[in-house]
Parts: structure tokens; sequence; C-alpha cells
């Protein structure tokens, strides 16, 4: 049936209104956004990532390997988290004044950007530079340990990586989806730390002050 406006006369709807509606709906500008940020992101991380770990001794490689999963891990539980959690908790802390609540509302009301970025940005950046740390680790190991088959060790330190990211994530979903609101307030706390601090806040996207 065709729309009517106050007159009560037929409203034909055209095609830029079609495009229009599409675009709100699947928030394309935000799919565009951060579609060339995660490219630029990825390119200038690995460049940078390969330069340190080229330079870094094969133990410190390691743990910065571990802290780099782990990172993929704790962003992957905020992005549940967020998915997951209810703003009516938060609402009761904003009448209360709690510090934090109104900008935990406002990450809950961005959930779908909120997630996609943790869980498909970070995640993904996390999982290349996991493999840049892994490839590195391998020839250093190669060096130190000349009668070692790369074959193996890549084998080997593939399977490591994978196991631990996935195992990392599992149990991470279920302490997100069992702690969302814990989750989301810690978080608040962060960002609300840099606002205050930096003057970022990323509902703006802008420096309130140097």
């Amino acid at each position: 049936m065709p729309k009517k406006n106050e007159n009560g006369k037929n409203v034909k709807k055209g095609n830029n209104n079609d495009i229009s509606d599409i675009w709100k709906k699947y928030n394309l500008r935000w799919v565009v956004f951060v579609s060339i940020w995660t490219f630029i992101l990825t390119v200038v991380i690995s460049v940078a990532a390969e330069m340190i770990f080229v330079r870094t001794e094969v133990i410190f490689a390691f743990f910065i390997l571990i802290l780099i999963i782990f990172t993929g891990v704790i962003s992957d539980m905020v992005g549940i988290a967020v998915t997951v959690a209810s703003d009516k908790p938060f609402h009761a802390m904003a009448a209360d004044r709690v510090e934090g609540a109104k900008y935990a509302i406002n990450l809950l009301k961005n959930a779908g950007p909120v997630s996609n970025f943790c869980n498909d940005v970070i995640g993904d950046i996390c999982g290349i530079i996991s493999g840049v740390a892994g490839v590195t680790i391998i020839l250093q190991v190669q060096s130190y340990f000349m009668p070692v088959n790369r074959a193996l060790l890549t084998v080997a330190m593939s399977g490591f990586i994978a196991s631990l990211t996935v195992g990392g994530k599992a149990v991470g979903k279920s302490v997100a989806i069992l702690n969302s609101h814990t989750i989301v307030f810690n978080t608040v706390k962060v960002l609300n730390f840099f606002d205050k601090k930096l003057g970022i806040n990323i509902f703006t996207g802008y420096k309130k002050k140097k």
C-alpha cells in the first residue's frame, strides 16, 4: 500500500529514498569506514611488527606473541559482552549519577559497530601480527638450531597459535556472556579515562582538548 501524507494524498517513494534507506538500514557508512581503516591499520601495523620482531630476541618475541593473542581474546570478550549486555542496569546507574553510566549506554546503543571493531578489526589484526611473530620466532629458532626442520617448526607454531587463540576465545566468550555488564562497565572506565586525560571520545570522533 502506498504511504499517505498528512493531507491524505499518496506519496511515491523514489529510488533515491530507497537507496538512502538501505544505506542507513545496513549502516553502510560504517562498513566503508571500517574497511578502509582496517586496510590502513593492517598494513602499517604489519610492517611495524615485522621491523620490531626482526630485532627482538626469540624469548621476548615469544612473550610478545602471547601478549598479542591475549589482546585478541580480551577484545573478543568486549565485543561479545557489548552484544549481550542490557542497558537497563546502566539507565538505573545513570539516574543515580554513577560516573561512566551514560558512556556505557552509548556503547550499548552502538553495539553493532563496537562488536564489529572488537571482534573483527582488532581480532584480524592480532591474528596477522601473531602470524608475523610466529614466522620471526621460527626463523630465529632455526638460526640457533640448524638441524631443526623449518616445515616442522611452522606446523608446530601454527598449531600453537591457533589452539591458544581458539581456546582463549572459547573461554572468553563464556566469561563475557556470564559477566557482560561487569566487562562493559570496566571497558567504559578505560574509555572514560582516555576521554578525561586525552579528551578523546569515540562517539564524537575528535579531541576536545590537547
